[in-house]
């Protein structure tokens, strides 16, 4: 839905100042060619902000018992939910695996697949200890698969997707079954599995619609301010 309006908004962007390059003025018109393809921006930006402003929020979930939600987590790119488990602490990261995958082409997804499919990333640390136990997973409905696990220094984890300085051990795949099994375990245990799921998309589907509402002024103001 988000990407819909996204793309609706950059074609109408994009059409009026093609339409306005194409068209000759007449030579004592009252308006500039600025004036007239910065009104038309902004009545396009007015329509689009209005529709996505109608848009029904989903029913609000509330995440696991055992997690709370990170302040002010919808302005950041930080954590979104944290918890304790004996002396150590839980942070959970989510991102929609389509935004970070190389090579996949949105337009060519489902919409379902879009928003059922998204990327977890769990950091678990202990006091004292300067790395954290970074688990990257793929997170779906009904389901949690481990795409990775490292230590990642604690000044590492603030970035979702930056590179670790240090060798972090073989791909998950490349573990024997067993491993692989205990690790399902020890996540499992802390309660990260597909449970989380429902809020995290909610969430993002939150989060998505006050970035797109925020783009709208932002981009308003800055044509408002070129006139």
């Amino acid at each position: 839905m988000f990407r819909t309006a996204i793309s609706r908004a950059t074609g109408a962007l994009r059409s009026p100042s093609q339409t306005i390059v194409r068209t000759p003025f007449r030579r004592h018109s009252s308006s500039s060619p600025t004036t007239v393809v910065n009104s038309m921006i902004l009545r396009s930006l007015k329509d689009h902000y209005t529709e996505v402003s109608k848009m029904a929020p989903p029913p609000k979930v509330s995440p696991p018992e055992s997690f709370t939600v990170v302040k002010g987590a919808l302005d950041s790119s930080g954590p979104v939910l944290k918890r304790t488990y004996g002396d150590e602490e839980i942070n959970i990261s989510v991102m929609r695996m389509v935004n970070i995958l190389p090579g996949v082409d949105p337009s060519e997804l489902d919409g379902d697949d879009e928003i059922n499919q998204l990327f977890l990333h769990a950091d678990i640390s202990k006091p004292g200890q300067d790395y954290v136990l970074h688990f990257l997973c793929g997170l779906y409905p009904d389901a949690l698969g481990i795409h990775s696990v490292s230590l990642r220094h604690k000044l590492e984890t603030s970035g979702l997707l930056e590179a670790p300085s240090k060798y972090n051990g073989p791909s998950f795949e490349a573990l024997d079954d067993k491993m692989r099994d205990a690790f399902h375990g020890f996540i499992e245990e802390r309660g990260i599995n597909d449970s989380l799921f429902p809020f995290l998309q909610a969430w993002l589907y939150v989060k998505d619609h006050r970035s797109l509402m925020h783009w709208f002024k932002s981009v308003g103001t800055c044509v408002k301010q070129s006139k």
